[in-house]
């Protein structure tokens, strides 16, 4: 009898691409919302600031509830998590078309809608990247960050065409139908979480960095977030990502579209702006995973809070016309680059188990900065009319993002092949970085 042939494409890419085709609808749904502030601000007749309430409630109850997304997803397995976080932003969109208050928006859009959202993050997908891949993980964490940038792409322009042509509330519908009936339904059909449940071995063969058996059993179980917090490494990590989440889905995915309008774009060169960043965004997410396979990540992620420091900077001084849209292409090159080396230190020094809670922290970090980057640049602006104090402010943070990263992080933190022995991670409550 012959041996089985196996597939000449690993089923690992499979998941991988119904991953990404989840995160790129219920995020580029959910990074869509600043298509909508002008037009809530003008149906709800309401000011700016009130909207960036919303916007921070959402990203303040997405933000929170990701520690507990990634335990579940460590307990129950990611299908079931991100399956469930489809359908629940789904209905929540479809239920926040009904909204006739901003009350009511804050509860089905920015309570339920974002509960959904975070179900289906980039925590559960970064765990069915850590159980299928064992080799070239940074290129598939930079490939599934991708789906981010592919959804902005796709859904903050199509959101502003809708919007205009037939309102902001059908848009919502829409949206939900396709979350609802066609992508939640095909990812819970195909999707596994892990190798085993199809009786297969990861891409690359087993995993060498994993803790052994006899380790994992001495330890008390699985780890708590107090026990997390207790890393020196987990809190390196997590400011810079405070930082991250600050300056880009919370400043720049919410208020670039005002800042444009404000300055007298049209809605053809804001959408145009919005696109490029979306397709330099994808290039650069995909560019950053292997190039954290290859180089330093605590370096890379420098370099890229730096850039973003200058391109803010820059905007405050010349946000018209052309330089609108060379200024967005430049952010989205750097925009969400910063994911996959971020995720890679967290994969190469904390063991296993524990890295759905420590994803889940890196994203809570990342959504609490993403609910001030919301809500402040509208308080703001309603104060002074401007943009400039919140750009000038946001590339401050940033240079001290940069700075943190080179003082804190462990610089050498090269990846190696999986098949070669590699030093096991260190538990949580190591203090050694």
């Amino acid at each position: 009898m012959t041996k089985a042939t196996e597939p000449r494409v690993h089923p690992a890419w499979g998941m991988l691409a119904l991953v990404l085709l989840g995160l790129l609808t219920a995020q580029g749904a959910r990074i869509a919302f600043g298509a909508f502030v002008p037009a809530w601000r003008e149906g709800l007749h309401t000011d700016l600031g009130t909207i960036s309430l919303i916007g921070m409630v959402s990203y303040l109850v997405y933000g929170f509830t990701q520690p507990v997304v990634g335990q579940l997803a460590g307990r129950f397995g990611s299908r079931a998590v991100l399956c469930i976080g489809v359908f629940v932003a789904g209905v929540g969109l479809l239920l926040s078309s009904t909204a006739s208050s901003v009350p009511g928006l804050m509860f089905l859009y920015g309570a339920l809608a974002s509960l959904g959202f975070s179900a289906a993050s980039g925590v559960t997908a970064g765990l069915v990247v850590r159980h299928w891949f064992t080799e070239r993980r940074g290129l598939a964490f930079g490939l599934v960050e991708s789906g981010f940038g592919a959804g902005q792409f796709i859904f903050t322009p199509l959101s502003l065409f809708l919007i205009e042509a037939y309102g902001w509330r059908n848009t919502l519908v829409v949206e939900g139908v396709l979350l609802t009936a066609v992508v939640g339904p095909l990812v819970t059909l195909l999707l596994r979480s892990t190798p085993a449940d199809r009786g297969l071995e990861p891409y690359g063969g087993p995993d060498l960095t994993e803790v052994p058996q006899h380790q994992a059993d001495q330890d008390s179980g699985r780890p708590t977030a107090r026990e997390a917090l207790r890393s020196p490494l987990l809190w390196g990590l997590l400011a810079p990502f405070f930082v991250c989440g600050l300056t880009t889905t919370g400043l720049m995915d919410t208020h670039l579209v005002s800042i444009s309008h404000e300055h007298g774009a049209s809605t053809a060169l804001t959408g145009t702006a919005v696109s490029l960043l979306a397709v330099a965004n994808i290039a650069g997410t995909v560019a950053s995973g292997p190039l954290s396979d290859r180089y330093s990540c605590a370096r890379l992620l420098a370099v890229l809070y730096g850039v973003r420091a200058l391109i803010l900077t820059l905007l405050a001084l010349a946000p018209y016309g052309a330089w609108l849209v060379v200024l967005s292409i430049a952010f989205g090159l750097v925009d969400f680059a910063t994911v996959a080396p971020t995720h890679l230190i967290a994969t190469r020094n904390f063991p296993a188990a524990s890295l759905g809670l420590v994803f889940g922290l890196l994203s809570m970090a990342h959504q609490v900065g993403s609910a001030l980057g919301s809500y402040l640049p509208g308080l703001l602006f309603d104060m002074t009319a401007s943009y400039a104090p919140t750009l000038l402010a946001s590339s401050a943070a940033l240079l001290a993002a940069m700075i943190g990263c080179l003082i804190t992080l462990p610089v050498n933190s090269h990846s190696t092949s999986a098949a070669q022995p590699q030093p096991e991670p260190r538990p949580l409550s190591s203090n050694a970085t």
